[in-house]
């Protein structure tokens, strides 16, 4: 087996992808809320 240390892998892609993740779901979020808040506007 071979010997592993821990912290030594490049992590680097799967922390752009997290980022990314992160970011596309908070503006959904804004958007979605946007939407809602749109819609109770008009509809009143």
């Amino acid at each position: 087996m071979a010997d592993k240390k821990h912290g030594e892998m490049d992590i680097t892609d799967q922390k752009k992808t997290f980022d990314g993740f992160v970011n596309w779901t908070k503006w959904a979020v804004i958007v979605i809320i946007a939407v809602l808040v749109f819609m109770a506007l008009v509809n009143s």
